[in-house]
């Protein structure tokens, strides 16, 4: 399916199950059962990377978390003994945010949301045979589930409040759901590895392993929605409304909170004020903060500290610079005559004249130091710097290591001996 079809046709709209069969997945080369066994068992993984649940109710975390032993003796790291004899009872195992342990998801869901513009995250989900880890809810955050080892019994079921915001849980309608849950499903299907499940969020769901050990990823998206426009521009009807010298105000003497109708003219007041300072709201404005805000929430691709390190120290004419990858950028001329660069959730301020060097940067994505633009050897040099020590660009191919400085040519002039 093209990209565009899905957006237009099930994106925030109505669930997808897509097959093995017609798409040649099986989304081992993410995560597969042998690297759940290495987590658990040898990544030192602490809560809350990971949860346990049986029936519908969370495992208490002391159960299954100990000390690490001798020079690592902090508490809440997961006792593998434990999860074994959890998990042979029946439990499921849920191991959160991979997406920030796991190599292969790492990449895999920084690209996902370069590409669909919204934040995500992925959890795994490993289901002894026959066995429930939750019982019929819904998220606020879109999913994809992704079927990666044995069947997985899952039931669909219309939502009880569409579009749910962060803040609307399922535990606070849980009648509801259950309520919801016992009509007739919209999908009702045993997915096999391979096989996809897209459900927007608000769809109730749940799942039962069949025969075998099952196992799915949860690649969860969280949607930038108009509420978080609106929450953007609440907040800066707040600051600005703050300079309002009437909004200010104190309320009368011998005020009775008691009896609403003694401050109703003052609250009427209140309320016109801010609807006059929301008619001033600057709609840019407010997708700047809101751009911010999302941005805050995406990584960009991991840097090596030490590999660039050295090469910062040792950068030449002749150096490769990358623009870091998923980094999202935007530059902007500042008041005072600087340039700005926002770039992902940090700001960067740089002089006018580095403008034409990062403005082709960003452009070309990859150059020379010796290529940047309108300026002389030694502030090439100076920015070239600047963006790799900060993180916005990086030096394809560095490793960690001795810097050899420009003027470095590898001999040791105090011994004489050529290093």
């Amino acid at each position: 399916m093209e990209p565009e079809v899905f957006g237009e046709q099930y994106w925030a709209r109505r669930p997808l199950l897509t097959r093995a069969e017609d798409t040649g997945n099986s989304f081992t080369d993410l995560l597969d059962l042998p690297a759940v066994d290495e987590l658990l068992s040898r990544r030192g993984l602490r809560t809350p990377f990971l949860r346990i649940a049986k029936d519908g109710a969370v495992v208490d975390p002391e159960r299954f978390t100990s000390s690490g032993g001798a020079g690592a003796e902090i508490a809440d790291q997961v006792s593998s003994e434990a999860v074994l004899r959890l998990f042979a009872d029946g439990s499921t195992v849920v191991l959160q945010g991979l997406h920030r342990l796991w190599p292969p998801l790492i990449e895999f869901a920084d690209s996902l949301a370069a590409d669909l513009g919204h934040p995500t995250q992925v959890n795994a989900y490993i289901t002894p045979p026959s066995s429930r880890g939750f019982s019929p809810h819904y998220d606020v955050h879109d999913v994809f589930v992704l079927q990666m080892a044995g069947k997985k019994h899952w039931t669909i079921h219309e939502p009880v409040l569409p579009d749910p915001l962060r803040t609307q849980v399922w535990n606070d309608r849980a009648d509801e759901v259950a309520a919801a849950a016992e009509r007739e499903p919209v999908i009702d299907a045993v997915l096999r590895p391979g096989d996809a499940l897209y459900l927007p969020r608000g769809y109730l769901h749940s799942a039962r392993a069949l025969g075998e050990i099952s196992a799915h990823l949860t690649v969860g998206i969280h949607p930038v929605t108009r509420w978080a426009a609106a929450e953007s521009a609440l907040d800066l009807v707040r600051t600005l409304a703050a300079e309002d010298p009437e909004l200010r105000g104190s309320l009368p003497l011998g005020l009775d909170l008691t009896r609403p109708d003694s401050i109703r003219d003052d609250v009427a007041a209140v309320i016109a004020g801010l609807q006059d300072w929301l008619g001033r709201v600057d709609p840019t404005e407010v997708a700047d903060r809101l751009r911010a805000r999302t941005w805050s929430q995406v990584r960009p691709e991991p840097v090596a500290p030490l590999a660039q390190a050295t090469a910062a120290a040792a950068l030449t004419p002749d150096t490769v610079l990358r623009l870091r990858a998923r980094l999202r950028c935007s530059l902007r001329d500042a008041a005072d005559g600087r340039v700005t660069l926002l770039g992902g959730r940090r700001t960067h301020t740089f002089p006018a004249e580095a403008r034409p060097a990062l403005a082709e940067l960003l452009a070309v994505g990859e150059l020379e130091v010796g290529d940047l633009p309108a300026l002389d050897p030694a502030d090439r040099i100076t920015l070239a710097r600047r963006l790799v020590t900060d993180g916005i660009a990086t030096v394809p191919g560095a490793v960690p290591g001795h810097a050899r400085t420009g003027d470095d040519d590898g001999h040791d002039h105090a011994t004489g001996e050529h290093r």
